[in-house]
């Protein structure tokens, strides 16, 4: 049977071409009706391949077969990614195909504004005949400074070289030697922001980006400084620059908005060139996106190739049944530690071939620990956010003796009044089953965490097992499997009791007193 491929959106002709000749696809393009209406006309479409369009958890429920959505170019703002995840939708951006678009609209933005092209358009069509008041500017020889050196920043330094700019550059993520290779110094955010003449904005709009330009960058401004935004609307301070800009003489050209409708934009008394976010709107661009999208959906359907996929929560070569395994385990010996607790220390240990997934690992170990924490997160956010609630965490380093195969160990630490409390739980996948093999000092369990579970830690004795039974007989409860190891350093008894249904927590408390058990606790899988 074909899969359905809906593209509700004005996108050039060959992708569906493409999709229709491979043989195993049936193309619905149509970019007049409105996007909702076909959602819900095509509740079986296997994938979308958008351009702008936002895709909302509302579009998404209305499909209830998609799989994969595609955006035909490079931002994915549009798209609700962390929904998209939760209802098992991949989705794919395709990098650098508005790459060229983008970079030349940005030197076409800079002349158009040295020469002041906008203006002496507009007189000469009114008749009117001022050479001397466009007296414009030259570019060559200027410095500029390009903020984000990824396909879009390195493209504008390539287009720019003509020129003969020099130009410096701020990216994090790319060394000195590896920018020297096409033409960039890299430098700080403040050098570039009071020694440049034109400054370009290329960086996504996050958590560290958000009005990143503001006061305190364009107070060290050159005067008359150009800045381009090509990127997004979010990471200018608005406020700050509309501010400064008398002050500093600045120039502001724009391409980006908070949102791509029409309708006044707040930017308008600022700007002096704005377009409508058309960077990526040629011909070129257009079928490069389009031809991207439907190669990468039949190499994904037929190879499996992932690389483009912007919300996966497992990587390439790890079996999806470990994030499952991390994810359990969190919510097991956040469980066993008590919920409400507050905790003070998490820590890892990956053994086998997992240590070099340990990040993926852990944030599914997050997701069982917290419901707030989402598995398509950011490893870096996540971990800054575990420092800020106080929280320390630390992945041990492996003990070779152990010849552990692919496994992994967490423990939890809380301070309990003036004692630190630790539960430590350990895991493993035996055919394609989630087991637990260890919780504390009790090892070898092998037990499948699954449905409702309840934990009993007691000194061990004759008769405990049978007045668990009894007291659950009499609440007519099930006792469907049950672990009971016992530890002899310790003298104490493990019971793990899955059951056939929820366990009224005031049973669970009364059981735990009449045993004087030291953990009575109930786990829903």
């Amino acid at each position: 049977m074909k899969k359905k491929i809906l593209i509700p959106t004005k996108l050039d002709a060959i992708a569906a071409e493409i999709l229709a000749a491979h043989g195993g696809y049936t193309v619905i393009q149509d970019a007049k009706t409105p996007f909702a209406e076909q959602a819900v006309a095509n509740p079986d479409a296997y994938a979308l391949i958008v351009r702008s369009e936002n895709v909302t958890p509302e579009i998404m429920d209305a499909i209830p077969g998609l799989k994969v959505i595609i955006r035909a170019g490079a931002g994915f703002n549009t798209i609700d990614i962390a929904y998209a995840r939760k209802k098992d939708i991949d989705v794919m951006n395709t990098p650098g195909a508005n790459a060229n678009g983008v970079a030349e609209e940005v030197v076409a933005l800079i002349l158009a504004d040295f020469r002041k092209l906008v203006e002496a358009d507009a007189s000469t069509r009114r008749g009117e005949w001022e050479k001397t008041k466009f007296m414009g500017r030259e570019l060559t020889g200027k410095t500029v400074g390009i903020v984000g050196l990824g396909n879009i920043g390195r493209l504008v330094a390539k287009r720019l070289s003509g020129f003969e700019c020099r130009i410096l550059g701020y990216d994090p993520l790319v060394t000195a030697d590896a920018a020297r290779n096409f033409g960039v110094e890299v430098t700080t955010l403040e050098t570039i922001f009071a020694e440049c003449d034109v400054i370009t904005l290329h960086i996504p709009e996050n958590a560290e980006t958000k009005g990143i330009v503001g006061t305190r960058l364009l107070s060290l401004a050159k005067p008359g400084l150009t800045i381009v935004n090509c990127a997004r609307a979010g990471i200018i301070n608005e406020a700050d620059l509309r501010a400064l800009k008398p002050q500093k003489q600045l120039r502001y050209l724009n391409d980006v908005y908070p949102k791509d409708e029409p309708g006044q934009k707040s930017i308008a008394d600022v700007a002096d060139i704005m377009v409508p976010h058309i960077g990526a709107s040629t011909v070129e661009a257009n079928e490069t996106a389009a031809r991207r999208s439907a190669i990468q959906l039949i190499d994904f359907d037929e190879k499996g190739i992932a690389s483009y996929i912007v919300n996966r929560d497992i990587p390439e070569g790890l079996d999806r049944n470990y994030c499952t395994l991390a994810y359990t385990l969190g919510a097991l010996a956040r469980g066993l530690i008590g919920r409400n607790q507050a905790l003070s220390k998490i820590e890892t240990t990956f053994y086998g071939t997992l240590g070099q997934y340990n990040k993926w690992l852990l944030l599914s170990i997050l997701s069982g620990i917290w419901d707030d924490i989402d598995r398509s997160s950011d490893v870096a956010k996540t971990l800054a956010h575990l420092k800020e609630m106080g929280v320390d965490y630390s992945d041990r380093i492996v003990d070779p003796e152990k010849k552990f195969s692919n496994s992994m160990t967490l423990d939890l630490l809380s301070l309990d009044g003036r004692r630190n409390h630790r539960i430590s739980v350990r895991g493993t996948v035996a055919e394609n089953v989630c087991m637990v093999s260890r919780v504390n000092q009790f090892d070898h369990l092998y037990w499948v965490p699954s449905g409702h579970a309840l934990f009993f830690q007691y000194k061990d004795r004759p008769g405990v097992i049978a007045t668990i039974s009894r007291r659950l007989a009499d609440a007519d409860i099930n006792i469907e499997d049950m672990r009971n190891p016992f530890d002899k350093a310790s003298g104490d008894s493990l019971a793990i009791l899955n059951v056939n249904k929820t366990v009224d927590p005031a049973l669970i408390a009364s059981l735990g007193t009449e045993l004087a058990a030291t953990m009575a606790q109930q786990i829903e899988f």
